[in-house]
């Protein structure tokens, strides 16, 4: 079985990896950092995010993608 090259694995890695989370940091539909003070959840939604995003990663982030890409499609 051949190896691939470090190169490889770390272009892979930023591509499903780094580039999805860096896209939920910035993004400005994320939604806001704080927590919402009637809100049960330990999380806001933009940490929310970024948890899933660090669990399942690619999928994750096509999660976020098209669930914002559904939120702005209603709202026009």
């Amino acid at each position: 079985m051949e190896q691939i090259s470090p190169s490889i694995a770390l272009t892979i890695l930023v591509a499903l990896y780094i580039l999805p989370l860096a896209h939920v940091i910035f993004s400005s539909k994320a939604g806001p950092w704080k927590l919402a003070d009637n809100n049960r959840c330990p999380f806001s939604p933009r940490i929310g995010w970024i948890v899933i995003i660090l669990f399942i990663g690619v999928f994750g982030w096509l999660m976020f993608y098209f669930s914002s890409r559904k939120k702005q499609k209603f709202k026009s």
